[in-house]
């Protein structure tokens, strides 16, 4: 990337283990290398979405190294919120295989669906935070799940949880530029910590976030708040949240 931000980490990525992206991790990898992205979290698809990967995926990851072509990997899953009671679609007995949980709302899987209210949606979140441990919630200024920023970014930040600014959705038309501005506001007043992410579904998309770059830029959000931007600060979140894994 060119300008003022620059990212460390992707921690939206996805690989030909859902089928609709179209490189392996090692290509993924190869090319962050390349570019001096230093870790990528893999984040394939749970098991609602309709070309997931079958369960084994997430059990077996442990075969994979830390690293591949030098990036560290963290071994996670993008897993689908199923409804406003905060649900997800990764039974309890398999998370704790994730090392990086995303969670993300899609209409894919919802049957006769149709937009909620901004409090409903939210409180779908509120309750998913009570029930599940969290990293990052996946694309939150999506048109289709409209929210309350201000009660989303103080929720956020007292569970320690990412709110993410995801390039394809801007890129895509799925997050109308007023609705990341919204986020962005309300994390910078609650000091709400964000990553920027590509939801990378093929190679030459890792690491990508210029039209992030420029609205945040445009918000003269405080890259402070941007943890992927810096490895080490994100080493010490992941470490804060997982004491377990060692980067």
């Amino acid at each position: 990337m060119t300008g003022k931000l620059y990212l460390e980490a992707d921690l939206h990525t996805h690989t030909v283990a859902s089928t609709h992206a179209f490189s392996t991790i090692t290509e993924n990898c190869d090319y962050a290398s390349r570019i001096g992205v230093k870790c990528i979290a893999l984040t394939d698809h749970a098991m609602a979405m309709p070309d997931s990967p079958h369960v084994w995926h997430i059990e077996n990851m442990r075969v994979l190294p830390r690293k591949i072509c030098g990036v560290t990997v963290l071994k996670g899953v993008e897993a689908n919120i199923l409804d406003y009671d905060g649900q997800l679609d990764v039974p309890e007995k398999h998370l704790e295989h994730i090392e990086w949980l995303v969670a993300s709302y899609h209409r894919y899987y919802m049957e006769n669906f149709d937009i909620a209210d901004p409090k409903t949606v939210t409180d779908g979140y509120l309750r998913l935070f009570e029930r599940y441990r969290v990293d990052l919630v996946g694309h939150p200024t999506t048109k289709n799940f409209p929210v309350d920023w201000e009660t989303l970014a103080k929720a956020a930040k007292e569970r320690d949880i990412l709110l993410e600014l995801n390039e394809s959705s801007v890129a895509t038309g799925k997050s109308p530029k007023e609705n990341v501005v919204g986020m962005l506001a309300a994390c910078k007043k609650y000091d709400c910590e964000i990553a920027v992410d590509s939801d990378a579904h093929f190679w030459n998309a890792i690491g990508c976030a210029s039209l992030a770059e420029k609205i945040i830029q445009e918000a003269d959000f405080p890259l402070r708040l941007v943890v992927n931007a810096d490895f080490e600060r994100l080493s010490e979140r992941v470490r804060r949240k997982h004491p377990n894994i060692e980067l």
